[in-house]
């Protein structure tokens, strides 16, 4: 049986601030199913894990000497080892809450983490050491890089530090040097044995300046070892037909469930009976996810007509902007500011089209819950969104929603205005439901994959 260690900043459901800790908990979940002895490091910021074993590993004098293990196997998910670094601990794991902006030190932090986990994987023998996003990206100076797998869930951070970190990476520090900074993702982009992200669409994208965020280049000279595979998600929190946060349920043999969702979304958003389609966003507010897009074109909504219910939280200048546009278009916008789990699959569920205008996306996550939940997603033709949404009227057959060329609000009010059209017409409405809940967006396919991938990491060596 492959042992595999599993190292993330995230893992729902103890610590999810983006689609990272749901991602890695859905891959370990169907691992463990498919027969991989599944480990997996996380920060104890402190996390919430009943630990059977307590133990420590040393770390380099920089990083405080020694980090703390707390382990305890998690039923469906594997065994799960949080890992206590000096300073480790913060009431959120990336940013200071009172003021949005990053912890001072999430450098040292993570540069610890990522040795931290080294010294876990060679203490708990495992074939392959899996890491994920930048901030295990460190792994790779005190680990076999034969045997490391690093996955990319958004390029656009790499957690660049000052230059003078490299001598803490000993013979490794040449690989960490990029652009005159200490780039952790630079070196694991060109130590590990294989480099994968999360679709196809976006490792091509990632190749390019657009969206390459500075190591397009060093992507593209990893050939084929550096590929894009699909993110799935949990059919048993998103699945409508046993959804015990929903207020009905249903199934693409039987829609009725549905608009009791959508009665009950309209009444806890005093929406009510405003005319047209409820078009529904649950989203991290950032910059990439479109939100000013959002902002500048939630006015023409009104002409449509169609209301927007937004739900999340973020950047403190975005969520100003929407709680100020909400407020000042009440008739048909509401905003649900935090985030709830029952609000966020009542919004997923109960709308009828799900806007993700994203400027970039590594793959997407919601896209996939809203077609499972038999919304239609309206979407920008991106990364993983493309991968995953057939556009309806360039494909009518197999079409699962609707694609915008571009992100840009003449773009995106041009999708939505063929979306609604769409709505509209009920047989063509439901045949593009039926089409998005039959597809099979689990992590079945993906996590075989995975599989595959470290057998052949290993039979490389």
């Amino acid at each position: 049986m492959t042992r595999v260690l599993l190292a993330t900043a995230e893992l729902d459901p103890f610590v999810k601030i983006g689609g990272l800790g749901e991602t890695v908990a859905g891959l370990a979940a169907c691992l463990s199913q498919l027969g991989v002895d599944v480990h997996i490091a996380v920060p104890d910021y402190p996390i919430s894990l009943a630990a059977n074993q307590h133990w420590s590993v040393q770390l380099p004098a920089w990083a405080s000497s020694q980090a703390s293990v707390r382990s305890g196997r998690v039923p469906g998910l594997g065994t799960v080892h949080a890992v206590g670094v000096h300073n480790i601990e913060r009431p959120h794991p990336y940013y200071d809450p009172a003021t949005g902006e990053s912890w001072f030190d999430n450098d040292r932090r993570f540069f610890a983490f990522g040795i931290a986990v080294a010294k876990v994987a060679r203490q708990l023998n495992v074939d392959v050491l899996h890491i994920n996003d930048w901030h295990t990206a460190t792994a790779v100076a005190d680990f076999p890089n034969e045997r490391t797998i690093f996955t990319i869930h958004n390029l656009a951070h790499q957690g660049a530090a000052d230059i003078g970190w490299l001598p803490a990476f000993g013979d490794k520090a040449p690989y960490f040097e990029h652009l005159g900074s200490c780039n952790p993702m630079a070196a694991a982009i060109r130590l590990s044995a294989k480099v994968s992200t999360v679709s196809p669409r976006y490792a091509i994208e990632a190749c390019s300046p657009t969206f390459g965020c500075g190591l397009q280049d060093e992507l593209a000279a990893r050939g084929s070892d550096f590929f894009g595979v699909r993110n799935g998600i949990d059919p048993k929190r998103w699945n409508p037909e046993s959804d015990v946060l929903l207020p009905a349920n249903f199934s693409a043999r039987d829609l009725a469930g549905k608009q009791v969702c959508n009665k009950e979304l309209r009444r806890a958003t005093g929406l009510g009976d405003a005319p047209g389609p409820i078009i529904g966003m649950v989203t991290r507010f950032a910059d990439q996810k479109g939100i000013d897009l959002v902002a500048d074109l939630v006015g023409y909504l009104e002409g449509i007509p169609a209301s927007l219910v937004m739900h999340g939280t973020g950047e403190v200048e975005l969520v100003s902007r929407i709680w100020h546009e909400g407020r000042a278009r009440r008739s048909h916008m509401s905003y649900l500011p935090g985030f709830d789990e029952q609000y966020a699959h009542l919004v997923v569920a109960g709308s009828d089209l799900l806007l993700i205008p994203s400027k970039f996306e590594p793959c997407g996550l919601t896209q996939m819950q809203a077609m499972t939940c038999g919304t239609i997603p309206v979407v920008t033709g991106v990364g993983g969104l493309a991968d995953t949404v057939i556009d309806t009227d360039a494909d009518p057959t197999r079409g699962t929603g609707f694609v915008s060329g571009q992100a840009s609000v003449t773009s995106v009010l041009d999708s939505l205005h063929r979306a609604v059209r769409g709505w509209r017409n009920r047989w063509r409405r439901e045949a593009v439901q039926r089409r998005g809940m039959l597809t099979d967006w689990t992590w079945a396919g993906p996590g075989r994959r995975y599989r595959e991938l470290y057998r052949e990491v290993l039979d490389d060596l």
